[in-house]
């Protein structure tokens, strides 16, 4: 494994809240490639936050958020969490994140308590072994001409050094003005072991799931992103449901594509399956995709 086990620490102690209150909690932002809060990590603290109030049997098994407004990543970030419903074998939380005073972004999260039922998924993909793939390390730099800053590069490689993330094809700033399918593969893990606590993982998970979701839109209209220059963008909102156990810490793909792209919004929808094939999180994205003003 490639690892930067520095930068993985860095994000374990950004997602380790603290507690002001009973139902409220405090985090911070680390630096991030462009001048706001990271969409992933604010939604990954946000579950924290919602997770630290329910009890420990039971796991998270569906959250839906939306991006209210861009995060000031020099300012601290207040989680107000609801307790909405405490059931026999649900429990749901609501998590407000307010800065300067103005909430910036709102999760809903579902937990449920383990049982037993039908069982069935959609078959995994066929993809690459992640081992065969390059690493970031190696593919970044070979793009460096393509960015309007090449210093991107390296704030991409500390903005992603906590995991290891591989594509199968060249992503959208490896093919400006050759629109391809809309659709993406990653493998990714995060850097270095992690503790088993379930709630790490789904929460390392959403973290990740915000990296990369909207490069199937850009795919289809062979737009390389927001470092190329030629697209303006942001995510909406965002949902995940977990279906079955997994590991940050151990490959997973996330095959992603895009239905549709209209009215200055783009629709992304993916699939998390582990190494060995179980179907273990569906994803949802709505982003903002404008093309540049003269």
């Amino acid at each position: 494994m490639s690892e930067e086990p520095g930068a993985l620490e860095d994000l374990l102690d950004l997602l380790d809240l603290e507690r002001i209150e009973r139902d409220i909690f405090r985090g911070v932002s680390r630096s991030a490639v462009v001048p706001r809060v990271f969409g992933g990590q604010v939604a990954a603290q946000a579950l924290v936050a919602a997770g630290r109030t329910v009890p420990e049997d039971r796991g998270a098994h569906s959250l839906h958020a939306y991006f209210l407004r861009p995060g000031d990543p020099d300012a601290p970030i207040v989680y107000s969490v609801d307790r909405i419903r405490d059931g026999r074998s649900f429990t749901t939380r609501r998590v407000v994140a307010v800065q300067h005073g103005q909430p910036i972004f709102h999760l809903s999260a579902s937990f449920q308590l383990a049982e037993e039922g039908l069982e069935h998924q959609a078959p995994m993909p066929d993809a690459p072994d992640p081992e065969t793939l390059p690493t970031a390390a190696e593919m970044l730099p070979r793009y460096a001409d393509r960015f309007v800053d090449p210093s991107v590069v390296d704030r991409l490689l500390v903005a992603r050094g906590a995991v290891d993330l591989r594509y199968v094809d060249a992503p959208p700033y490896g093919s400006v003005g050759a629109p391809r399918e809309p659709r993406s593969q990653v493998w990714f893990r995060t850097a270095g072991k992690l503790s088993d606590d379930p709630l790490l993982h789904v929460c390392l998970a959403t973290y990740v799931s915000d990296m990369t979701l909207l490069d199937s839109i850009l795919l289809a209209h062979g737009r390389g992103g927001w470092a190329v220059g030629d697209v303006v963008g942001a995510s909406l909102d965002h949902a995940m449901w977990f279906h079955r156990p997994f590991r940050a810490d151990e490959w997973l793909l996330y095959d992603q594509e895009s239905p549709s792209s209209s009215g200055g919004r783009g629709l992304g929808q993916a699939r998390i399956h582990t190494r060995d094939g179980a179907l273990a999180i569906s994803v949802i994205q709505e982003g903002l995709i404008r093309t540049p003003r003269d």
